[in-house]
């Protein structure tokens, strides 16, 4: 009987770390809306998945509203996703002003060779014969990138529900609960494309 009972404990002790783990695992997701009812927002990967996020009172939306590059000046604090050429030069694709520094540093973007995620300062822009280049510094380096007249720019403001419309893409972070269920923590919408 004692046996039983240690091994009856060493399971639920087991199960309960398990279960701490699993809410502690943030999920991020990326992809586009296809269909919310004010509680749980249905999510298309790039990849083909799908998943179901619900929303909690306390879910944090943000928008990204569409500014002009001329919007952007020197001391701004910037999100830059970029391609990298072979001769190593940045492209943005899109550049997100954000309202204070968030993770500063240059980094592969989704784990890609390619592509890049820049979040610094804004040091310098100049008028290239290719477009603008926005010089971006950071603690410990900096990066010079190009921003073509097709690059989204946007300026990151609350967001409200009525924003989750199917076609949005949106950038989310989610933890699992005791149920399986993903709450989401933080939504990054963006305008319909």
């Amino acid at each position: 009987m004692k046996h039983c009972l240690v091994a009856l404990l060493a399971a639920v002790s087991a199960l309960s770390a398990v279960t701490a783990d699993s809410q502690q695992k943030t999920q991020r997701i990326r992809g586009t809306i296809t269909a919310f009812d004010g509680n749980v927002l249905s999510v298309k990967s790039g990849g083909g998945g799908s998943s179901a996020i619900h929303l909690a009172d306390k879910t944090v939306i943000v928008f990204t509203q569409p500014i002009a590059l001329a919007d952007i000046k020197p001391g701004d604090f910037l999100g830059v996703t970029s391609e990298k050429s072979g001769d190593g030069s940045l492209t943005a694709l899109d550049v997100r002003r954000f309202p204070k520094p968030l993770n500063p540093g240059h980094r592969p973007f989704d784990g890609r060779d390619d592509q890049t995620m820049t979040n610094a300062t804004v040091s310098a822009m100049v008028q290239a014969t290719r477009g603008r280049e926005l010089t971006l510094t950071y603690d410990g380096g900096a990066q010079i990138i190009l921003v073509p007249e097709q690059a989204a720019i946007s300026t990151l403001v609350p967001g409200r529900r009525s924003q989750l419309v199917p076609g949005a893409p949106v950038n989310l972070t989610a933890n699992p609960g005791d149920d399986g269920k993903l709450t989401a923590l933080r939504i990054q919408v963006s305008p319909p494309k």
